[in-house]
């Protein structure tokens, strides 16, 4: 695609302060800073010779866009980016990209405070593509969001590429952050995790199968999700519901992972709801958060949008036309009966709204009428 969906905000953003692009490996960052800021200002921390520039300061004239990238494999990044930010002496404009959460990477404090805009940038969705049928749709279930792999069309080159991906953030990524003494296992989580996507995450149930103890599964989890392999999903804390408090729910950044075509479909949903939420946060400063329903009765509900606390939508997915989902409407019914509240399916055909108001369509009438 010629451009990306954060273009016009970072391009702003870059008036005012240094801007912090993090995302996926491979999901267009470079691509995107590169249309932004031109290549004259463009250094890699993973190149050999841009990386000695940069650890002598040697930057491109200020007339350029300085672009870093990857730079916070360097342990004194922020003190770089700080002393960028600070110099008197030019109006350097600086575009920094990583491959991990920038945030997460922070420790000690945060000395850039007040000095950047920070951006997340995700995957291609429906609606960035402009789909349209729902062949379109399954394709992009089925080839996952991540440029390469989707604008191949191919099956084949996307499960080829996800399994290369794989390797490569281990060994690439994860070694040049973290200290992990056994990358095998790590590999074998990160195996894993494809089939425990939706469901309630038990760290204990983990630790028995790699034979590792509590503290180590979570902070292994912990390190997949900062290099944006996965992402947890909290339960809505409604003390009133007897809703559960730490069974958090773990999707994938690359949605075509799980095997079971129903939970792949979840996972879609829920990457493109991160994704709206993500750009809310960030180019917007509002509070939206992504949570989940469940209560000690065993009643679930997928998502649930809150804004500023309090919840703004309840949906509920479905690969296919099904009845209504009762802990939907028990929710919706408990919390608000005006609340917007969907079920929605991609391989279905029904697009109704109940007497009671809970609509029923396909994700993609969904997407179109609550977010465009």
């Amino acid at each position: 695609m010629e451009n990306r969906y954060l273009k016009e905000a970072i391009q702003e953003d870059l008036q005012a302060k240094m801007v912090l692009i993090a995302g996926p490996r491979q999901v267009g960052k470079t691509s995107l800073s590169l249309q932004i800021a031109g290549k004259n200002g463009y250094l890699n921390w993973d190149i050999p010779q841009d990386r000695e520039k940069i650890l002598l300061g040697e930057w491109p004239p200020s007339k350029h866009i300085l672009i870093l990238d990857e730079i916070h494999k360097n342990p004194d990044w922020r003190s770089i980016l700080k002393a960028l930010s600070d110099n008197p002496h030019t109006k350097r404009k600086v575009l920094v990209t990583g491959s991990a959460k920038l945030d997460a990477y922070r420790r000690g404090g945060d000395s850039l405070q007040g000095r950047y805009f920070f951006h997340r940038m995700h995957p291609f969705t429906g609606d960035e593509l402009n789909l349209k049928s729902t062949d379109d749709w399954k394709q992009l279930l089925n080839l996952g969001g991540f440029p390469e792999p989707y604008l191949s069309g191919s099956k084949r080159f996307a499960d080829r590429w996800s399994r290369d991906y794989r390797v490569r953030l281990l060994e690439d990524d994860i070694t040049s952050l973290e200290n992990v003494s056994n990358l095998a296992k790590l590999e074998l989580l990160g195996l894993r995790l494809p089939q425990l996507v939706g469901s309630p995450l038990s760290l204990n149930s983990i630790k028995e199968d790699l034979g590792v103890s509590h503290q180590t599964v979570d902070r292994w989890i912990t390190i997949l999700d900062n290099v944006y392999f996965s992402y947890r999903v909290a339960p809505l804390g409604v003390n009133r519901l007897r809703t559960v408090k730490k069974e958090q729910k773990l999707y994938l950044w690359n949605w075509s992972l799980p095997k079971d075509p129903a939970i792949q479909f979840e996972n879609m949903v829920a990457g493109h709801l991160l994704k709206w939420i993500h750009q809310r946060q960030d180019a917007y400063g509002e509070d939206w958060n992504l949570n989940y329903y469940r209560d000690t009765a065993g009643r679930e509900v997928d998502f649930v949008l809150t804004k500023d606390e309090r919840p703004e939508l309840l949906l509920e997915v479905k690969l296919s036309d099904t009845d209504i989902h009762p802990p939907l409407r028990y929710l919706r019914d408990r919390l608000s009966p005006t609340l917007p509240t969907y079920q929605v399916h991609l391989q279905g055909k029904k697009d109704y709204e109940t007497a009671d108001g809970i609509r029923v369509t396909s994700f993609p009438i969904f997407w179109k009428e609550f977010f465009s």
